[in-house]
């Protein structure tokens, strides 16, 4: 079930040259840590921003602003485990914020003809399946969108959901099975049977 989720939206392949970071690019970071952290986790970090922005410049910005913070912080983590659990907690909580600034929720184009202008630029994929499933996705509520994209795209369990987003594995469960029936019954429109 989780493959045929997965392969109807690979971001890996289509983000990668959005992100304008080449390996040239990281070798020039001061940190030897930092480059590495990124190499490792880009797409991850990538693909939440992306799904929780809907807009390819948003996800660039909060791209942008997780490895910053990591880089300026330095934290300094006891398993791999947990750096990949506070970028995936720092991802959504800078995509949330994203979200809610002042420039998404108060501007307005002053003529209805200059609303494509001010409009974020949507991101499309290579096929009509993927843009479904991911403007399907999109339309959830953010506690199911949140727990569907970490169980299918970052191959959490349902424990290290649990554990990161702070709720009982029974919750996330319960999020995993509603937000499927959203999709599959009202957004997908019976395109796909899983």
């Amino acid at each position: 079930m989780r493959t045929a989720t997965a392969q109807a939206l690979s971001l890996k392949a289509d983000a990668d040259a959005t992100r304008g970071l080449s390996d040239q690019d990281l070798d020039l970071i001061d940190d030897p840590a930092t480059p590495q952290v990124i190499a490792r986790y880009r797409d991850m970090v990538y693909r939440i921003a992306l799904t929780h922005t809907r807009c390819v410049g948003d996800a660039d910005d909060v791209f942008q602003e997780v490895f910053l913070a990591y880089h300026r912080r330095q934290p300094e983590f006891s398993t791999e485990g947990r750096l990949k659990a506070w970028l995936i907690t720092t991802a959504l909580n800078c995509a949330k914020h994203q979200a809610s600034t002042s420039w998404r929720t108060r501007v307005v184009p002053l003529r209805p003809e200059d609303a494509e202008r001010v409009a974020p630029v949507v991101f499309s994929f290579r096929s009509e399946m993927q843009d479904a499933v991911f403007r399907a996705l999109g339309e959830l509520p953010e506690q199911y969108r949140s727990v569907l994209h970490l169980f299918y795209f970052d191959d959490l369990s349902v424990a290290q959901i649990a554990q990161l987003l702070g709720l009982a594995e029974g919750a996330v469960k319960m999020r995993l099975s509603r937000g499927r029936d959203m999709m599959r019954s009202t957004m997908l429109g019976g395109m796909f049977d899983d």
